[in-house]
């Protein structure tokens, strides 16, 4: 098992490199999906208008849960902890911006309510257990012991259009940073 902390990377992480995976997305239209959200109702992103940004994470890892020592050899895998407190720490600049954030994967609701209050997030984290949301859009996936695990990404959607991917993203924490210097630029050319 891991001896890092979860609020802290290990090092020596192996970086994700950009494997084409989501070439086919910018420009892309969201599929009508209900997904359950950590404030109990369900959340359809394509319904949602203006702008969105919606990072896709494999799974929250729990102080009391030993991350496997294998986990951390998965370029990408690691960092789910760090990059939630990142948008949470960025979450009122991102709103000045305009901007809804949303945190979706393959966790269950039960376990993304945990990670909401155990890390105070102010956004709410969406459930695509099934992949009902992330097949249509043919998201990047791993698999690890059995179980499928949507790749670290982060779509910026104005209304139901895919505007800009980050792909891959690493170190995750820096990533409210690159979309916050998106936005203003994109601001800045309107």
């Amino acid at each position: 098992m891991s001896g890092a902390t979860p609020s802290a990377l290990p090092p020596n992480l192996p970086i994700p490199v950009d494997d084409g995976a989501c070439d086919h997305i910018p420009g892309m239209r969201l599929p009508s999906i209900a997904l359950a959200s950590t404030a109990g109702r369900s959340v359809d992103l394509a319904a949602a208008r203006g702008t969105a940004i919606v990072y896709v994470y494999p799974h929250t890892g729990r102080p009391d849960v030993p991350t496997p020592r294998e986990w951390d050899l998965i370029p990408g895998a690691r960092g789910c902890t760090q990059e939630a407190c990142a948008f949470r720490d960025h979450h009122a600049e991102l709103r000045a911006l305009g901007a809804q954030v949303y945190g979706v994967s393959t966790d269950t609701p039960e376990g993304q309510r945990e990670a909401v209050e155990r890390l105070h997030l102010p956004f709410e984290l969406l459930s695509d257990t099934h992949q009902a949301w992330s097949k249509p859009l043919r998201l990047p996936t791993f698999e690890f012991r059995g179980q499928v695990f949507l790749k670290r990404l982060t779509l910026v959607l104005e209304d139901d259009r895919v505007d800009k991917v980050f792909y891959p993203v690493f170190p995750p924490d820096r990533n409210p940073a690159g979309v916050i210097a998106f936005l203003r630029e994109e601001r800045h050319r309107r």
